[in-house]
């Protein structure tokens, strides 16, 4: 914008900046009230340029009828400004006949000097009803749009999004509606009943396991809601036999072992347990506090290529390794002794146990010697650690994980751990990791799915009692520090597990207490027709497809009293005929290195 040159002095007006700082005029609100450079100011840029040109036109046509004597008088005298202002508005209004240079019959009395456009006032410009043709507020803004509709093309595009926005948000809440309506109507419509499959349809689809395991999920399914969707003529015995076999033939399990976890597991907890048996748990190390501190070796492992996290909050020595580039098993800090391949699971009990230091501590079940290494090192290399193994050979892995970790407090030896007593008591605290049929380790050990019967569990079951009543008998009652007892195993079944704690409970004056472990699901108090005492629910049960590791249980037992009860013989039960030795069965979850 230039300034405006006023003919009057002969030199150049106000600036930008100096109109700027004049008085505030007040707001017009009609568009004849208005000055004109307010007007241009409300127009869009295109309208103008229109205004430009039609101007640049009305100076020509001026001049034209200049020169022929129509707007000034015929006699050559000047004309006075009235009958120049009333002159303009018949030219606007002849703008037709101006656009298309045809001369008009209009009478005015201007001169030739006073026709300079830049003289036109807003009140000639938008004249009134009388004096011009466009007077109207319609005809004026037909004229001259204002800037919203013809601003720019930015305007017409957000106009053209908007209006798609719109509808997609019509045919979003219509596909809504839609779906509501789909879902109420198949919520009101009957399911299909599930026909079950005849003896002959089934032995024709073994072959396909794809049908099998739909068909798996379809039973599963019409038992949950078994009163709607059953069979009129079908029994609930019919399913769950249907459904047996089907599980027997699609993850390969025997009739025995699907009986058990049919009995433990809800019916859709069932399927993730035995979906998450089939994969391999992460493998996880324990970082060796002796010689190291976790930190420092996850940067040495990362600088070797290991890929690996922290296993979790609850535990501030674990790490889990995802991949490595090198043998886990034979780098220079596993040979070092910074660390040891241990399960998950099996650090759960000696964080259960929390030994103090200075304390006598038994560990029953030693072998492979990971979580005697670990008790060590929460001792701090400090009290006495007893490492026992009724397996001699086994005991060659855990002397030499006790050399290679630095532990120097630990005594090993080689009893019965039912006939321990008789060699050593007075322990302030003990830890039994139990001989097990190992049910909850199958992915490392699948052959449990198929050999495994009653008379095994039972075999089992009838050790543990009396391993767990040997090492409360070696714990002394009145130790300041401890008198706890820790009992694990790496097995979900309840004749394992809460069957030989209640066994405990009754035979020795013993109490459960919380085992310290802010995660787990709690032990049974009831079991099918088995009633057991209520403290059980503090013990804890750890599964693959909750925790993400192998299948264990948990307690932490407290000695209060060195006296039996009252008609309990000293001796232990007389064991079954051929007692399975403890390094017959699975007695530990973690690696075995050496």
């Amino acid at each position: 914008m230039g300034r405006t040159l006023k003919k009057e002095l002969g030199q150049r007006g106000t600036g930008r900046k100096s109109r700027k700082q004049e008085e505030p005029q007040p707001r017009a609100t009609d568009a004849s009230e208005r000055p004109l450079h307010r007007v241009k100011k409300t127009l869009g840029g295109k309208i103008r340029q229109r205004i430009a040109k039609r101007k640049s036109g009305l100076k020509e046509v001026l001049k034209k009828r200049k020169k022929k004597g129509v707007i000034g008088g015929s006699d050559g005298g000047e004309s006075n400004e009235d009958d120049q202002e009333q002159s303009l508005p018949e030219a606007i209004s002849q703008k037709k006949v101006i656009a298309g240079d045809s001369e008009a019959d209009g009478q005015g009395d201007n001169d030739g000097e006073d026709g300079d456009v830049d003289a036109i006032t807003p009140a000639a410009m938008f004249g009134s009803t009388d004096e011009a043709g466009l007077s109207s507020d319609s005809e004026i803004a037909d004229e001259f749009p204002s800037s919203s509709e013809g601003d720019s093309d930015a305007d017409s595009v957000e106009l053209a999004v908007e209006k798609k926005s719109k509808k997609l948000d019509k045919l979003k809440a219509r596909d809504e509606k839609l779906a509501e309506a789909e879902l109420k109507e198949s919520a009101s419509a009957p399911e299909a009943i599930y026909e079950l499959p005849t003896a002959e349809q089934m032995v024709e689809a073994s072959h396909d396991l794809q049908t099998v395991h739909q068909r798996i999920q379809e039973v599963i399914h019409v038992l949950g809601n078994f009163t709607k969707l059953r069979q009129p003529e079908r029994q609930r015995k019919e399913y769950l036999s249907v459904l047996q076999k089907d599980l027997m033939l699609y993850y390969g399990y025997c009739e025995f072992m699907v009986t058990k976890l049919l009995e433990l597991f809800p019916l859709t907890e069932l399927l993730e347990f035995l979906e998450a048996s089939e994969v391999h748990r992460p493998v996880t190390i324990r970082t060796n506090t002796l010689k190291t501190r976790r930190r420092d070796l996850a940067q040495a492992l990362i600088a070797r290529g290991v890929n690996l996290d922290p296993i979790g909050k609850w535990s501030k020595v674990g790490l889990v390794v995802y991949d490595s580039q090198v043998p886990i098993g034979a780098t220079p800090e596993y040979l070092g002794g910074h660390y040891i391949l241990q399960g998950a699971s099996s650090m759960l009990p000696v964080m259960a146990m929390a030994p103090q230091d200075g304390e006598r501590v038994l560990d029953m079940s030693a072998a492979p010697g990971g979580k005697t290494t670990y008790l060590a090192a929460l001792m701090k290399n400090t009290g006495v650690l007893v490492a026992n193994d009724v397996n001699k050979d086994r005991l060659k892995a855990v002397v030499g994980n006790i050399h290679r970790l630095g532990v120097r407090n630990t005594i090993v030896c080689s009893y019965d751990g039912r006939k321990f007593p008789s060699v050593m008591t007075g322990f302030d605290r003990v830890l039994l990791d139990a001989p097990c049929s190992g049910t909850g380790v199958i992915s490392k050990d699948p052959s449990v799915k198929t050999n495994k019967n009653e008379k095994d569990i039972q075999r089992c079951s009838h050790l543990q009692k009396e391993l767990i009543l040997s090492a409360i008998d070696c714990l002394d009652a009145t130790s300041r520090t401890g008198g706890y007892l820790v009992y694990s195993t790496c097995s979900i079944l309840v004749e394992e597990n809460e069957w030989v704690v209640d066994y405990a409970l009754k035979m020795r004056h013993v109490k459960v207490v919380p085992t310290g472990l802010e995660f787990g699901v709690q032990g049974f108090t009831k079991y099918r027709e088995k009633r057991f005492h209520p403290s059980l629910s503090l013990t804890r049960r750890f599964y693959p497809h909750t925790n993400n590791m192998d299948g264990f249980f948990v307690a932490k037992l407290k000695k209060f009293s060195n006296k039996l009860p009252a008609g309990i013989a000293e001796e232990p039960p007389v064991a079954i005929a051929e007692p399975a030795a403890q390094s017959d069965v699975s007695s530990e979850s973690e690696e075995n290195m050496e």
